[in-house]
């Protein structure tokens, strides 16, 4: 399985000075580890976690708030030229936090603000894996807290650490612990609709082809 991890941190503030180290070894980590690192195509720690996936020889796509490469470059001001693809959703900042997260399997957050928050509230709340980097600062160091202070019925999907190598292999083995259940097996064959009849119907890829 080839998983898709979004990484979730600041744009801009102290935590980019702090701990873009950080970020560059969580892309790189995802890269090595066979998967796919998310962002929010913006600048930052996201940034220097996608360039280090790409640099790595992972696949880096990212989520532009903006609805097109001009829009992206001359309104947002964004960086291109390190994704392996951009969604531009056209969504501004807010929709795009939901779409990003809603297109990935799990979520990591390494420093941040409240874009940051926003996109770990809303991983959290659609049940998905959230990795929090501690020591990062800003938004990943605040969590903890708020996870004392507010009820939360998905906390065994919160996994934490201060190693990002570590804390990516804890969201890969949550991952793959969640897809267990997918027949493995079953990924030689696919439905797929016939078209002489109209009919779904199944069959087996053969080795040749």
């Amino acid at each position: 399985m080839n998983y898709t991890i979004c990484v979730s941190g600041a744009a801009g503030g102290d935590t980019v000075e702090t701990s873009s180290k950080l970020a560059e070894r969580i892309g790189t980590a995802i890269a090595k580890s066979g998967h796919i690192t998310t962002t929010g195509a913006t600048v930052g720690l996201p940034y220097f976690a996608a360039r280090a996936a790409t640099k790595a020889g992972g696949m880096s796509i990212g989520f532009s708030p903006a609805a097109s490469l001009r829009e992206h470059i001359y309104k947002y001001r964004l960086p291109i030229g390190i994704y392996d693809f951009v969604n531009f959703t056209g969504m501004h900042y807010v929709g795009r936090d939901v779409l990003l997260v809603q297109s990935s399997d799990a979520i990591i957050t390494v420093g941040g603000r409240f874009g940051s928050l926003h996109e770990f509230t809303t991983a959290l709340e659609s049940n998905m894996p959230c990795g929090v980097l501690l020591g990062s600062g800003g938004t990943a160091d605040l969590i903890p807290g708020l996870l004392e202070k507010l009820e939360h019925a998905h906390r065994e999907l919160i996994v934490m650490d201060e190693n990002p190598e570590k804390l990516v292999a804890k969201i890969v083995k949550m991952l793959d612990k969640d897809h267990k259940d997918i027949d493995t097996d079953s990924l030689a064959s696919h439905w797929y609709l016939d078209g002489n009849d109209g009919h779904i119907t199944r069959k087996a890829h053969n080795k040749a082809g």
